[in-house]
């Protein structure tokens, strides 16, 4: 089966992938995150939801800061906690409750547990990083953006 040809979205609409970009660049240059847990919540939640290309993208953005044995071990990360600090793992869970809003709602409990770990404005920062990224899949994936991995 031949794949059809999707419209490259960022060409087609340029003033709204700058805009997107926008968020972006605040998350990635402007806020006290970590690269590397910015990195590592961009790959959670293109796993998720199942981007092929921020999966292949972040992957590689995150092998530069982590090992590959973490990396691989990102989607079952509650089984290994001893892995990821408290902070990681808070992050983890905040993304998830947040990319699955429409199961979990954004429970009381969860706000509560990532409260403890971040302060307001980290906090809220996360939660943009992490809307960034759902808005990035929602993007991505069904336009079929291309991945660097090659067989």
């Amino acid at each position: 089966m031949q794949e059809s040809k999707r419209h490259v979205w960022h060409e087609v609409a340029p003033k709204g992938a700058k805009a997107l970009y926008g968020v972006y660049h605040y998350v990635t240059s402007e806020t006290d995150l970590p690269e590397e847990l910015i990195h590592m919540v961009f790959l959670r939640v293109s796993q998720i939801n199942g981007c092929a290309h921020c999966i292949d993208a972040h992957s590689r953005d995150l092998l530069k800061t982590m090992s590959v044995e973490k990396v691989a071990l990102l989607p079952v990360w509650r089984e290994v906690p001893n892995l990821f600090s408290d902070r990681y793992q808070a992050a983890l869970a905040w993304a998830e409750e947040v990319t699955l809003l429409s199961e979990t709602h954004a429970s009381d409990d969860a706000y509560e547990a990532a409260s403890t770990v971040f302060n307001p404005k980290d906090l809220v920062d996360l939660t943009i990083t992490i809307a960034a990224m759902n808005a990035f899949n929602r993007l991505g994936s069904p336009f079929r953006l291309p991945v660097e991995a090659q067989p």
